[in-house]
């Protein structure tokens, strides 16, 4: 059991720094600073996208633990690594294609107070970014 609580403690240390990872990633790809924009003025636009970068990641580390645990604990944590950082930067790659394709500034409508429909097409391709990263994981 204790060394399944090491486990537990190592993945999830990773886990936070990958999700740490992404908030900055998300932060560069966006004017202002992103927390601000989060718990000072409310907007929901960037709470949204955040919060679907967050569940994105979370499952892409689900599934690099999931998928490799029986090769070994130090196997299984690189994967995690490895595919988690690709996970970051693709959605951060995600991101600015989004912005190349659509009118307006991207960064710019996620980070407004009122609502934009653009909050949630960037969440979509969050996720499925996410999904793909996965199904490319999962045997």
């Amino acid at each position: 059991m204790l060394a399944s609580i090491g486990y537990a403690v190592a993945y999830t240390g990773v886990g936070i720094a990958l999700l740490t990872l992404g908030f900055f990633v998300l932060d560069l790809l966006t004017p202002g600073h992103l927390g601000r924009h989060i718990h000072e003025q409310r907007s929901v636009n960037a709470g949204l996208v955040l919060a679907a970068g967050f569940l994105g990641q979370g499952a892409v580390v689900f599934a690099a633990i999931w998928t490799n645990a029986t090769s070994g604990f130090g196997p299984a944590l690189l994967w995690t690594v490895v595919f988690g950082v690709l996970g970051v930067l693709l959605q951060a790659v995600a991101f600015l294609v989004l912005d190349l394709i659509t009118p307006g500034r991207l960064g710019q409508h996620v980070t407004e107070v009122p609502f934009h429909p653009a909050s949630l097409v960037l969440a979509a391709m969050q996720l499925a970014v996410a999904a793909i990263i996965i199904a490319s994981i999962w045997p």
